[in-house]
C-alpha cells in the first residue's frame, strides 16, 4: 500500500465532479487500500478520491474509535444516497483537505447509501450518527462540495483566506512557502 498526497483547499481539483468507476477491479481495490492507509496516517475518519487528486467516485470511511476497538473500514465505489431522514443533526465537522478548520454543519441525521464494495458487489448501508455524517461528507467531495459550502459565505471565505495565508507562509503540513501545498498523511 502507498500513502497518497492529500490536496489542500482551495485547490481547484477539489471542486470538480468525480466520474463513476465502471467496476471495482484490482486497480480500484488497490486505490481503496491506499486511501485507507492515507486516511489512517492523517488521523482521518473518511477520505474521497478527489482529495488525493483522483476524480473517481470512490470513498473510504472508518468511524471506529481506534483507541478502544479494531478498525472497521468501509470501502465504497459509486456511493449514492438513496434515502435521507427528515430528522436533522448538527455535528462539528473537519476535513483533511481543510486542516485545523472545524464548523458545525447541519445534515440529515440518517441516510441509506447504495454502493459497490471492494469485491464489486452491490450493497446498501443504513447509517446514523457519526457514520451518516461521514458518508454524506465524503459523498459531497465526489460532487465537488466541501463541508464549508454548508456554512455561511462570510465564515467560508474567512476559512479559505486562512488556508491561503498558511500555504503562502509554508505553515501547513508538507507545504513549502509560496507553493500549492499537498499534505501527505
Amino acid at each position: 500500500m502507498a500513502r497518497l498526497p492529500i490536496l489542500i483547499a482551495p485547490d481547484p481539483r477539489l471542486k470538480k465532479i468525480a466520474k463513476p468507476v465502471a467496476a471495482v477491479d484490482q486497480r480500484v481495490a488497490r486505490l481503496m487500500d491506499d486511501m485507507l492507509e492515507t486516511m489512517y496516517q492523517a488521523n482521518g475518519i473518511g477520505l474521497a478520491a478527489p482529495q488525493v487528486a483522483i476524480l473517481e467516485r470512490v470513498i473510504v470511511v472508518d468511524v471506529a474509535d481506534r483507541d478502544i476497538t479494531d478498525p472497521a473500514p468501509l470501502r465504497l465505489a459509486n456511493p449514492e444516497i438513496v434515502w435521507t431522514s427528515e430528522e436533522r443533526a448538527v455535528r462539528n465537522e473537519g476535513c483533511l483537505s481543510l486542516p485545523d478548520l472545524y464548523a458545525d454543519v447541519e445534515r440529515p441525521a440518517a441516510v441509506k447509501v447504495r454502493y459497490l464494495d471492494e469485491s464489486n458487489r452491490a450493497r446498501e448501508i443504513e447509517a446514523s450518527d457519526l457514520l451518516a455524517t461521514c458518508l454524506q461528507h465524503e459523498i459531497d467531495h465526489l460532487n465537488g462540495v466541501l463541508f464549508v459550502d454548508h456554512i455561511t459565505k462570510i465564515r467560508r471565505d474567512m476559512f479559505l483566506r486562512k488556508l491561503q495565508k498558511a500555504k503562502k507562509a509554508g505553515t501547513l503540513p508538507g507545504s513549502v512557502p509560496g507553493t500549492v501545498a499537498e499534505r501527505v498523511g
